[in-house]
């Protein structure tokens, strides 16, 4: 049987009618009530754009393209939010008139805040950051007076079970990690901190607790760190990989860190523990180069859309061993128990999709998404890999 029920949302704060305060919306149910709600928006939006001589992104769907001769304009779309720039002035302009004859929608000018980003953009390049956000979930949280830490996490600090420990609240505990994991898009310097608390949301003891109320004591101290993106660097393609090892005491499994640059700029970045108990830190770090390798290879075809051709990009990795295997296509007694699927670096190798070059260990910003750092260590990669306070 149909369901009948209207729909019915309040007034965005800051959007609030003066006339008539206390008024809801009544929604359009094809688009707002149902669980096909995006979907039905956006075959409606892409279908419009399409018809105005916009193209779809080959990798990214929701990403729209138009050139004309030596300019593109370009059109990201998140449901309802949509980001939109060109090289050319007049295209962003005819952009603007095309879409509010179509649509209720208003342009809320230069980007300054976006699926809670804020950026700050200046003659000399770009800053993100979620400080705003901070505040919030300090006072979420009541940690409004928590005392400051330098760093989000102990040096080598490495959690366990603590199966003998005592439980916290799990309700809690999810909805700080589920906070901190919001807050990880623009703060790479939490990552490998946050990532590590993630692991033990099914029965967190006191001890998963402390871990994670350091990282809220170290938000305090550093609480509107963000990413620079310099206008004037150059423009290129690298990546840092980097693994630990043996780092999970647990089940002796290593943590993957991987980050991937255009020029001077840090626009991707990740830290994952590996599916496989490596028998070598060669191999831990083989493992977490193949992750990378998947990721650049991502990169380089969606930066076809936007017009670049990135092939053979530089992947650094601070292990010697590890470039041998890359660069050596026959199997040993050392690689031979390696999964086969890990083995598409040679392959990438091979086919100058991507070059491994040695990078110094002290070099390799990737290791900040790998261990905990004393705190000379921790603020020479946070500054390093690109973060900054405004």
């Amino acid at each position: 049987m149909a369901h009948t029920k209207e729909v019915y949302v309040k007034q965005p704060p800051g959007f609030e009618d003066p006339a008539h305060p206390n008024k809801v919306y009544r929604v359009v149910k094809a688009l707002y009530g149902l669980h096909q709600a995006p979907r039905a928006w956006y075959e409606r939006l892409s279908t419009f754009l399409l018809k105005h001589g916009y193209r779809r992104g080959a990798i990214d769907k929701t990403l729209f393209i138009k050139k004309d001769r030596r300019d593109i304009m370009l059109v990201q779309v998140y449901v309802d939010d949509i980001i939109f720039g060109s090289t050319k002035s007049s295209m962003v302009k005819d952009f603007e008139d095309l879409m509010q004859k179509e649509f209720k929608m208003s342009s809320m000018g230069e980007l300054t805040f976006f699926l809670g980003l804020q950026v700050k953009q200046t003659t000399a390049g770009i800053f993100l950051s979620q400080d705003k956000y901070v505040k919030d979930i300090l006072n979420k949280f009541d940690f409004r007076t928590i005392k400051p830490a330098s760093t989000p996490i102990e040096a080598h600090k490495s959690l366990g079970k603590d199966e003998e420990g005592e439980d916290v609240d799990v309700h809690l505990y999810r909805s700080m990690i589920g906070c901190l994991m919001y807050l990880t898009a623009s703060r790479p310097d939490i990552m490998f901190a946050v990532c590590l608390c993630a692991r033990f949301q099914v029965t967190p003891k006191v001890s998963h607790m402390h871990a994670v109320k350091r990282i809220f004591r170290y938000l305090k101290h550093q609480p509107k760190l963000g990413l620079w993106y310099p206008k004037d660097s150059p423009f290129h393609l690298e990546a840092f990989s980097d693994s630990d090892y043996a780092g999970d005491n647990h089940d002796r499994r290593s943590t993957s860190g991987g980050c991937q640059y255009l020029g001077g700029r840090l626009v991707s970045w990740q830290c994952k523990k590996q599916t496989i108990v490596a028998i070598s830190s060669t191999e831990a770090e083989y493992v977490a180069a193949a992750s990378c390798c998947a990721q650049v290879l991502w990169m380089q075809n969606q930066l076809l859309d936007y017009g670049f051709n990135f092939m053979n990009t530089e992947i650094d990795i601070d292990n010697e061993s590890t470039i041998c295997i890359v660069k050596n296509p026959v199997l040993h007694s050392k690689t031979k128990h390696i999964q086969i699927r890990h083995h598409f670096n040679q392959d990438c190798y091979e086919q100058r999709l991507i070059n491994v070059v040695k990078a110094h260990t002290d070099d390799n910003v990737a290791d900040l998404l790998t261990k905990g750092f004393d705190l000379a260590r921790f603020n020479f990669l946070v500054v390093t890999i690109g973060m900054i306070n405004p």
